[in-house]
């Protein structure tokens, strides 16, 4: 490592653990915003919730799991079916092929249950790292891996904690920098902070407690002396 890599390394250490307890004294109620009591409903909110909004998903998740009680369930309707139970979360034509992908390896390869292992999960039709990772450390307890979703991936580049843009490098860099017990809460921290004020196209930068560390943050004018 070169002493500039390194130092900019220290520097996005240093800037971490000054918006980390600012971040967890603002948003005390940050969790994952997908509705699930066990692991494989958590896998299929996760699933469905690729290019849509956890509360759309939540509003179909509320009779899908009353109806899908098991990987067994799933694995056995009919595609068209299930496309029809999902059809609101978008591009629900890949997503049934998916859960029901998911649904016959659980069943094959695990007896029905969730495995807990990233190696496993990602060997499942349909599940990246990204969906492995929530399901990890929000059903597991295990912090693997860092989600990077839109918020996430914004968020990271604003406060200068990456030069990526590719979700897989920013995931690496933030490893380097979150102290790994708080992989899993630093990601809904940030979904958190990204949806209330750092909004995409109109951040409240006069509102944000994180503006003093923020090196892209739009600061208030200096008043003139006199």
């Amino acid at each position: 490592m070169s002493k500039a890599t390194g130092g900019k390394l220290k520097e996005r250490l240093d800037r971490v653990q000054k918006i980390l307890p600012i971040l967890r004294g603002t948003y005390p109620q940050a969790r994952c915003s997908l509705d699930h009591e066990t692991p494989l409903q958590l896998l299929i909110a996760t699933i469905l919730s690729a290019q849509c909004t956890d509360e759309r998903v939540n509003v179909v998740t509320k009779n899908l799991f009353s109806k899908y009680r098991s990987a067994a369930d799933l694995a056995d309707v009919s595609p068209a079916e299930l496309e029809r139970d999902i059809a609101s979360t978008g591009f629900y034509r890949n997503k049934a092929k998916s859960l029901r992908g998911m649904a016959a390896a659980l069943l094959v390869d695990h007896g029905g249950q969730v495995p807990a292992t990233m190696d496993e999960l990602t060997a499942l039709p349909g599940v990246g790292r990204k969906t492995a990772n929530v399901v990890l450390g929000n059903a597991f307890g295990k912090n693997e891996g860092i989600v990077v979703d839109t918020h996430v991936g914004r968020l990271s580049q604003r406060l200068g904690l990456t030069g990526h843009t590719d979700p897989v490098k920013i995931e690496r860099e933030l490893m380097q920098i979150v102290p790994r017990e708080q992989w899993t809460i630093w990601s809904h921290l940030l979904i958190y902070h990204g949806r209330a004020l750092c909004q995409a196209r109109k951040p409240k930068c006069s509102e944000c407690p994180l503006l003093p560390w923020c090196p892209t943050g739009l600061k208030p004018p200096k008043r003139k002396p006199g």
